[in-house]
């Protein structure tokens, strides 16, 4: 895709959340698990400059505790299993869910400071 397409959110947090480039669509946005590329393999777009910060593991607490522990409350199961076996369900799978959901939301949280042209804090 051209970079010359219209910034809009939605796209910037399309491609990001897929891990690619928001600018082009095309190259990878990360360079390690949660390392972004300082520049696009393929339009050299600087996706480096992109202050991610503290939304990322915000968004995805907030987005894990809504999916997750908040239906769990409802039922009554949580109530009656013990504690020590309870937590040693949960705490895993909710340690994976997030470990899945970190990298998904950091690259739609790049894709969306893209889109509004954030520029760099320094």
């Amino acid at each position: 895709m051209s970079s010359t397409k219209a910034r809009s959110a939605w796209l910037g947090l399309k491609r990001g959340a897929r891990g690619r480039c928001p600018n082009c669509g095309e190259g990878s946005l990360f360079r390690a698990y949660l390392k972004i590329r300082p520049f696009c393999d393929i339009c050299r777009h600087e996706n480096g400059r992109y202050p991610a910060d503290d939304a990322p593991p915000y968004f995805t607490i907030l987005i894990v505790g809504h999916l997750v522990v908040a239906p769990l409350l409802a039922f009554r199961v949580i109530w009656t299993l013990p504690t020590g076996l309870l937590l040693a369900i949960l705490l895993p799978a909710l340690t994976a869910l997030i470990l899945l959901f970190l990298p998904i939301v950091k690259g739609a949280v790049v894709g969306v400071l893209w889109a509004l042209g954030a520029q760099p804090t320094s």
